[in-house]
């Protein structure tokens, strides 16, 4: 699988980084252990099995509309087959508009059955994931949100990425010049 990932601006990412520290030294599931080059602080937009031609035209445009603004709205809770610990985003109309160019982008060269129905337009929740395991309520019933940084008010998304599961390659999708 290939995904479609915003990588956040310097500020954010330290914020984010010093969330997952914090995670991590009260013994609670944090992306800090993930000690792989490539994990960085990211919103995730889509996945797809590959970037075809079609798909890799559209994105380019989406990066040229970059970087973007969006508002962080503070913590939030996923329990989806994974307890997932995150920052949310506020999904104002550029953030939702720049979302559903992605997914168009995707979903118009892949087949149908290989994307994740979390991504669609509608059903995505845009957010920076600070801790995910795959132990059932993880992070219910704890004070988690006293242990964490105040979340950035602002962030500015900044580049477009992808990043293949099977290879571990990344690639940061640039506007046509």
């Amino acid at each position: 699988m290939r995904t479609v990932e915003l990588l956040l601006d310097e500020a954010a990412e330290q914020a984010v980084r010093e969330a997952w520290r914090r995670l991590a030294d009260e013994g609670l599931p944090s992306q800090a252990r993930h000690r792989s080059p490539t994990n960085s602080p990211h919103l995730t937009l889509a996945a797809c099995p590959e970037l075809t031609a079609p798909i890799r035209w559209e994105l380019a445009e989406v990066a040229a509309a970059l970087p973007l603004p969006v508002r962080c709205t503070g913590v939030v809770r996923f329990e989806r087959p994974t307890s997932v610990l995150a920052w949310a985003l506020d999904l104002d109309p550029p953030l939702a508009g720049l979302h559903r160019r992605v997914w168009e982008a995707v979903a118009s060269d892949s087949p149908p059955e290989t994307l994740n129905p979390f991504h669609e337009p509608g059903r995505w929740a845009p957010h920076i994931t600070l801790g995910r395991t795959r132990r059932a309520g993880a992070f219910a019933g704890r004070r988690v949100s006293a242990l964490l940084p105040a979340p950035p008010l602002s962030i500015r998304l900044t580049t477009l990425r992808s990043y293949d599961t099977r290879s571990g390659a990344l690639e940061v999708l640039q506007p046509r010049p």
